[in-house]
């Protein structure tokens, strides 16, 4: 089974190479600006750290609860996203077959891989996030990750999610050449300028 046809295989990639991210970005850089402009380096890993333990409970079948803010993390990064990022990758393992669709309130019936692909695009986006602010290098990063993450947003990020930071949850699209490196193309359409230093 290739990482396309395995959602959960592609997930363990997107967090491994956010692990080596955070492993890269030391404390000093906590306070370092993203290209979320309400949130520094400290204030990304620790959302991660949040997003771990809420798409866990979505993955053993719970719903969560994102109205309540996260805390910031300040320190021992590297260890607790390792040990939460197993943690979700196991859960969705015990969840059994992602093969056929779910109906979602509201929303309609839905691939049954649809959150871990949803999960897939937000590792893979704040990776960017996380390699810009810190001055690691994207060319190296996963280019399946990149390419399924905007596969999927092109099919499920629409337009009334876009908008101003403070009530959107991301931004208008930044035109970005065709041709550029999957991660730039993924970042453009998620509201980010790779053009900007």
């Amino acid at each position: 089974m290739t990482a396309a046809e395995d959602p959960i295989e592609l997930l363990a990639r997107a967090l491994a190479q956010t692990a080596g991210l955070i492993d890269g970005a030391g404390v000093e850089l906590a306070t370092h600006p993203t290209a979320c402009r309400s949130w520094d380096v400290g204030h990304l890993i620790s959302h991660l750290l949040f997003d771990l333990r809420q798409f866990t409970v979505r993955a053993n079948g719970g719903d969560p609860d994102w109205s309540q803010p996260f805390e910031r993390v300040e320190n021992d990064w590297l260890h607790a996203f390792e040990a939460g990022a197993e943690e979700l990758v196991e859960a969705w393992r015990r969840a059994g077959d992602l093969g056929g669709v779910v109906v979602v309130p509201g929303v309609g019936e839905l691939p049954a891989r649809f959150p871990v692909d949803q999960q897939i695009a937000e590792f893979a986006v704040h990776g960017w996030d996380l390699a810009r602010a810190t001055g690691q290098s994207t060319d190296g990063l996963d280019h399946e990750v990149a390419s399924a993450s905007l596969a999927w947003a092109r099919g499920a990020l629409r337009p009334e999610y876009r908008g101003e930071e403070e009530k959107h949850s991301f931004g208008p699209e930044v035109a970005v050449p065709a041709d550029a490196p999957p991660y730039d193309r993924l970042a453009g359409f998620f509201g980010r300028d790779p053009g900007r230093g």
